[in-house]
């Protein structure tokens, strides 16, 4: 009977979830951009370096908060309110995470376990009065908030970069090439209302 070396069964391991982890690489390279502001030069409004991809706006998601995109594809992270039948949110899952996958045939999908543990799931912490602090599972410094307006009575959720809060209406990587293990991060973005003066406004940080 064959048996698995230790190098063998790395291996395995690794090609099994080598797409995995690769999307998980692209997130937490964002993550990490969001998060060191001395390496970072802030470049509000600059479309410069547009994505040769055209990415689909996701639409019809009732409880849709957020969502993110990345190159090298169109597939898109959903960020959804997770609520009953009577609209009331779960506290200990209050966001849903799932997949669009445009690249596809445009059906939802779950994330799978690892990147559901280490890439693209968030954790919560109910912290009272309609309002939760996120953080996502791959990089726990940059804390968001979930908190329910008391103008239109709806959840968003909010982050502060470059001294602006910005309720977040999308995050977008910008890829260039790079290595498996080291893509060349060319900027994040994150789009949506400047809550200094309800503007929409894109926040551009070039790594």
């Amino acid at each position: 009977m064959y048996k698995f070396s230790a190098v063998s069964t790395i291996q395995y391991h690794f090609n099994k979830y080598s797409r995995v982890f690769r999307s998980g690489l692209f997130y937490i390279a964002l993550l990490i951009g969001l998060t060191q502001g001395s390496s970072l030069s802030a470049q509000t409004q600059d479309h410069s370096n547009p994505s040769p991809l055209k990415f689909p706006t996701p639409k019809g998601i009732a409880n849709q908060l957020f969502y993110l995109q990345r190159d090298p594809n169109t597939n898109t992270i959903i960020c959804e309110l997770n609520v009953n039948s009577k609209g009331v949110v779960d506290e200990d899952k209050p966001v849903l995470v799932y997949w669009l996958r445009y690249d596809e045939d445009g059906s939802k999908k779950e994330l799978g376990y690892v990147q559901r543990k280490f890439a693209y799931g968030i954790d919560s912490k109910s912290l009272g009065k309609d309002q939760y602090e996120l953080r996502f599972v791959s990089h726990k410094k940059l804390p968001m908030y979930l908190v329910k307006s008391e103008e239109d009575k709806k959840y968003h959720v909010y982050v502060t970069v470059n001294n602006k809060k910005i309720q977040i209406e999308r995050i977008f990587l910008r890829i260039e090439g790079g290595s498996f293990w080291l893509p060349n991060v060319k900027y994040v973005e994150i789009k949506g209302l400047n809550m200094q003066n309800n503007t929409l406004i894109t926040e551009r940080i070039k790594i």
